[in-house]
C-alpha cells in the first residue's frame, strides 16, 4: 500500500518546556511540524470524514497535551506527541514529528528534535 502524507506546519503553541527554572514557570513557544502517513485514497474515492484523517482532531489533542503537560526534555515531548497521533487515528501508519524551542539558542532561530516512528505492529 502506497501512503500519503499529510503535513501539519508551523503550529505554534505556548508551553512550559525545559530543564532551567525560569523555564519551569515562563510558557515558551514551541513549534511543531508533523507528517502524518496514511492512505488517503478512500476520502477521496467517498468525499467523506469518516474515510479521512480528521487531521483537525489530531492538532486539537497535540495542542491540549502541550498546554497540559510540563516535561523537561524535548526528547520527551516529541515521543509522546508521536504517541498521541498514533492512538487518535488508526490510519496513521507512520509519523515524522519535529519539536522545536524558537529563540532557546543564542544566536540560532531555533533548536530541535526530528524523530520517525512507524505505528508499532499488533500480532
Amino acid at each position: 500500500m502506497k501512503l500519503d502524507r499529510i503535513l501539519i506546519k508551523d503550529l505554534r503553541i505556548p508551553g512550559i518546556i525545559g530543564i532551567n527554572p525560569e523555564e519551569r514557570v515562563n510558557e515558551q513557544e514551541i513549534l511543531i511540524n508533523a507528517v502524518l502517513w496514511a492512505d488517503t485514497s478512500p476520502a477521496a474515492v467517498t468525499d467523506d470524514i469518516d474515510d479521512a484523517v480528521n487531521y483537525r482532531t489530531v492538532t486539537k489533542a497535540l495542542i491540549a497535551h502541550i498546554r497540559g503537560g510540563k516535561p523537561m526534555l524535548v526528547e520527551r515531548l516529541v515521543q509522546e506527541l508521536v504517541d498521541i497521533c498514533f492512538d487518535m487515528e488508526p490510519r496513521i501508519k507512520r509519523v515524522e514529528m519535529t519539536v522545536e524551542k524558537p529563540g532557546a539558542l543564542r544566536y540560532a532561530r531555533s533548536v530541535g528534535i526530528n524523530i520517525t516512528r512507524e505505528r508499532p505492529q499488533v500480532n
